[in-house]
């Protein structure tokens, strides 16, 4: 019996302090972010960073090596979720059309919600990296399968190829992160789809 309750309290002690670590990644990714909104890009410092999440500087460092390199992790964290959701987004339709109109709509909103981000100083520190293109090449092949498979369906004009409908798609969808409201939004996300329709 000891024996047994030995094997078992190094497990629990190593993910308790996964969480634990998990946690302060998560507040310092926070913290940055909500710093760098606030005071723009080269004003915050590492020791800002520490002393608003609560953490010595020490503490950081065995995080993080730079203010960039946190803001990195925080702009990758955020392309996951994205991702993701939209991956949601495409399993819960149950046909073609109601897939390809779901993640087309989930990814106006995306752009909606982070309006203006790309135009800041943040957006073109963080805009620039690998990570960007990578996400932007799964959210391409992404619509890109959608279309295909509505255009075998029958629900996709097939007079264009899938690759020039996705960038359509993607270029008038951008445009939803200068509209005034989420209306407006699934206005633009109606005329895009009206495009894609056989004989639009």
């Amino acid at each position: 019996m000891p024996a047994r309750i030995l094997a078992v309290v190094p497990r629990l002690w190593n993910e308790t302090i996964e969480a634990h670590r998990r946690e302060v990644q998560a507040a310092i990714l926070g913290t940055a972010a909500a710093l760098v909104n606030e005071h723009g890009l080269r004003s915050v410092t590492m020791s800002q960073i520490a002393d608003d999440t609560g953490i010595g500087r020490a503490t950081l460092y065995k995080y993080f090596s730079s203010v960039e390199a946190i803001l990195y992790a925080w702009h990758e964290e955020k392309i996951t979720g994205h991702l993701a959701l939209l991956a949601e987004a495409r399993d819960r339709a149950s046909d073609t059309g109601g897939r390809l109109e779901t993640v087309l709509e989930a990814y106006a909103l995306i752009c909606h919600e982070s309006h203006g981000h790309p135009e800041t100083e943040l957006g073109a520190l963080l805009h620039r990296g690998e990570q960007v293109a990578r996400a932007q090449q799964q959210l391409y092949d992404m619509i890109r399968a959608l279309l295909t498979e509505g255009a075998e369906a029958g629900d996709v004009r097939n007079d264009v190829t899938a690759d020039e409908l996705a960038t359509y798609c993607l270029h008038a969808l951008t445009a939803a992160s200068s509209l005034p409201s989420k209306a407006a939004v699934r206005r633009l996300v109606a005329v895009t789809l009206a495009g894609l329709r056989p004989g639009a």
